[in-house]
């Protein structure tokens, strides 16, 4: 048996490790669910040193299964805003981790956003919102006793996860991160490639360490021996949508993925220069050592996956997420019922913190087959919103898609995209592309293989063609433009 590439995918709700094999294949993995804290409505937390249980936890079942001297190289992907800060010196976190999904500053932000937001935009190509790290880095100083004298001495750090779990894999050796995770604090100039002193003091951070920013594919440091049973590199750093796309095989420009999960995460290879846009996001995609920065344009939705969840835990109207397939297989069309899922505000291409969750187009002949059939179209609408917007930017259409994550098991959602589309969606073989991703892009960094080889290696499950009649798809689309307009603008607290 050869030589394994361990993934630590550190995400959102838990800590996977898998270890993939010279034609990365997954040959052993394991799983550890990551405790949600929820302090306040709205407000998401995760308690750091649970997320380094879960990745010492997933290090021990990998280490027994494969062995320590298989494992040529570690790589990690991460959910990418979320804000750790902790004492240097004690290496305790000083408040819990503030998530991504968290949405505690949005007021904060929305003033800044008024005053400082194309001045903003241009140095970082992101807009000012909570879901970005820098607003919750200022809460947790102004918030919490010990974070600014911390500060004043030199002793508070800063990292999203990846950084956390660099710092704790190499013993407190290693305090860095890489672009891709740099570009989502809203303190990195996303074209010098450096942190940006004019936006720490923009945005009250001050005396807080940032971590060293390292190209994505190049050896970190090296994780104790303590964790894996002897030293190994880590050879990789990605953020966990760059790490799809790079899965992917998103290399050359144009290349444009999506991935199916609780949100919606849409990225496009931009090359070696980011594109300006007004309703999507500019941000790195990865540097190898010695190269150039390579940027995206990514379009974040935030409900995606998780509209079908609400179906089952809010409405209870399936009882597993499955059913939902079966159930929208039951009619032949949605009968003019669609569901806006802005269960949480609009995120790409609208940023609408005002919006609020819609269903609408409902008779006496509706039944729950409509919701369920309404709730999966709405994943494959909110993708075309930002697909159009792309294409607006770039002035080219995509190709294709490239389609990862837990939902790519639906087959109707699959043809449906495919269908409003107009262009065929290949669905990984991996539904575990931000892994893949990673431990792809570490054997690149150990000289293992190069893009050609790691390109040859993807493996592609099934292509979805395009079927629908286009003036049928312009139709269902006009249809959903007319309900998303009617869901905008509902709360007035927003």
């Amino acid at each position: 048996m050869g030589q394994v590439i361990v993934s630590l995918d550190l995400g959102t709700t838990g800590t996977r490790a898998i270890a993939f094999d010279g034609d990365l294949r997954p040959v052993e993995q394991a799983y550890v669910e990551l405790p949600q804290h929820f302090p306040r409505p709205g407000w998401v937390e995760h308690d750091p040193r649970e997320i380094w249980d879960g990745i010492l936890a997933c290090a021990a079942r990998i280490r027994t299964r494969v062995g320590p001297n298989r494992i040529a190289a570690i790589a990690i992907t991460n959910q990418r805003e979320t804000a750790v800060l902790w004492d240097a010196q004690t290496g305790e976190p000083v408040h819990n981790a503030i998530v991504w999904q968290c949405r505690r500053t949005a007021e904060r932000c929305e003033a800044l956003k008024r005053a400082h937001g194309e001045e903003v935009r241009a140095r970082t190509g992101l807009i000012i919102d909570a879901y970005f790290s820098a607003t919750k880095i200022a809460w947790i100083l102004e918030n919490v006793p010990a974070a600014r004298p911390l500060a004043r001495d030199g002793r508070l750090f800063f990292g999203t996860v990846d950084s956390w779990a660099i710092w704790k894999l190499t013993g407190g050796r290693v305090h860095a991160t890489d672009p891709s995770n740099a570009s989502r604090t809203l303190l990195f100039h996303i074209q010098d490639g450096l942190w940006d002193p004019a936006l720490v003091s923009l945005f009250g951070v001050d005396g807080v360490r940032l971590p060293d920013v390292r190209p994505s594919i190049s050896v970190f440091g090296s994780a104790s021996r303590e964790v894996f049973g002897r030293e190994i590199p880590i050879a990789a750093v990605l953020g966990d949508q760059q790490a799809s796309l790079f899965g992917q095989g998103g290399f050359a420009r144009q290349g444009t993925k999506n991935t199916y999960g609780t949100g919606l995460f849409v990225m496009m290879n931009t090359g070696e220069h980011p594109i300006a846009s007004r309703d999507l996001i500019a941000t790195v995609a990865w540097r190898r050592e010695g190269g150039p920065l390579v940027y995206a344009l990514e379009g974040s939705i935030f409900i995606g996956g998780a509209a079908i969840q609400w179906l089952r835990d809010g409405l209870g109207i399936i009882e597993r997420a499955e059913e939902s397939e079966r159930l929208a297989r039951e009619i032949p069309d949605n009968e003019g019922v669609y569901f806006v899922p802005a269960l949480a505000g609009l995120g790409a291409p609208y940023w609408d913190s005002s919006a609020r969750g819609l269903i609408i187009g409902l008779t006496r002949a509706t039944r729950r087959s409509h919701i369920a059939r309404a709730a999966l179209e709405s994943l494959a609408y909110q993708t075309r919103d930002v697909v159009d917007a792309m294409e607006a930017d770039t002035g080219a259409p995509i190709p294709c898609l490239q389609a990862d994550g837990a939902a790519t098991k639906n087959e109707f959602l699959m043809q449906f995209q495919a269908d409003l589309l107009g262009v065929p969606v290949e669905r990984s073989e991996v539904a575990e592309t931000t892994a893949l991703g990673a431990a792809g892009a570490a054997g690149i960094a150990l000289g293992l293989w190069d893009e050609g080889a790691l390109l040859a290696k993807r493996r592609v499950d099934r292509v979805f063609e395009p079927a629908l009649d286009a003036d049928e798809r312009d139709r269902l689309y006009r249809r959903w433009r007319q309900a998303l307009l009617r869901a905008r603008g509902w709360w007035e607290g927003a």
